[in-house]
């Protein structure tokens, strides 16, 4: 995974209101009217936030009508588990071998 979709995947965590929406989900697909509800924002402000959920690929969507039911994407979270796994892995890590400028400081 790029850096560039990291970042729009842990942009999606990085609000309240969208993990109020993503605990909410948890429990099954919601209506767009019923997360209105449960989160008390103004409908333009619950789409900017289920836009950037949906292009982070953690929620997915599906229109029945006029409504916009959501649920979680569970190959979006694994991403985003497996995402952070790699960036906490010893693995990935440089040896701390000093480095060979001479004029680097951290020697």
């Amino acid at each position: 995974m790029n850096a560039k979709k990291a970042a729009k995947i842990f942009k999606a965590f990085c609000d309240e209101n969208r993990i109020r929406i993503i605990q909410l989900l948890q429990t099954g697909e919601k209506c767009g009217c019923n997360l209105l509800e449960d989160i008390q924002v103004s409908q333009p402000t619950l789409s900017h936030h289920m836009k950037i959920l949906c292009d982070a690929e953690i929620v997915k969507s599906r229109k029945e009508g006029k409504w916009t039911h959501y649920s979680l994407s569970e190959e979006g979270m694994l991403q985003a588990i497996r995402y952070l796994q790699m960036l906490a892995s010893s693995e990935n890590e440089d040896s701390e071998q000093p480095c060979s400028q001479d004029t680097c400081s951290c020697r």
